[in-house]
């Protein structure tokens, strides 16, 4: 466990994006439905809807995925050379899985990053304006 940025035990932020709970406190369900963040943690009340992961965790995946499913379905193809409906019925149903897992994790790793170092936008000194 590291110490988050206002004082609170934090849990380690691959720890919670695999469990899908709160950076802050462990306890919370970091998602409200299969990709949409909650606003508050229910059992610390961290402003979750405060964060913003953009759109890294997605164009990651879509380099990672693609080289990896394209690979696999031509080894498929070259080695054992099955008819173009085994491609069709295996290749979709994986990537989709493996897209949404991915996203899950990807944006909640992002999430728990930003609370650990506590990230904020366009801020380039810790003073205040004068």
């Amino acid at each position: 466990m590291v110490s988050g940025p206002d004082g609170v035990g934090a849990v380690d932020p691959v720890r919670a994006a695999l469990k899908g709970c709160c950076p802050r406190c462990g306890k919370g369900r970091l998602y409200r439905n299969l990709l949409e963040f909650t606003d508050r943690c229910p059992a610390c009340g961290l402003d979750i809807a405060g964060f913003n992961v953009g759109d890294g965790p997605a164009a990651f995946l879509i380099f990672l995925l693609g080289f990896l499913i394209v690979g696999l379905a031509m080894w498929l193809e070259f080695g054992a050379h099955p008819p173009w409906w085994v491609h069709a019925l295996l290749w979709p149903p994986i990537l989709v899985v493996l897209t949404v897992w991915g996203l899950r994790v990807g944006k909640a790793i992002l999430l728990a990053l930003e609370f650990r170092n506590e990230a904020a936008e366009g801020r380039l000194s810790d003073k205040p304006d004068a």
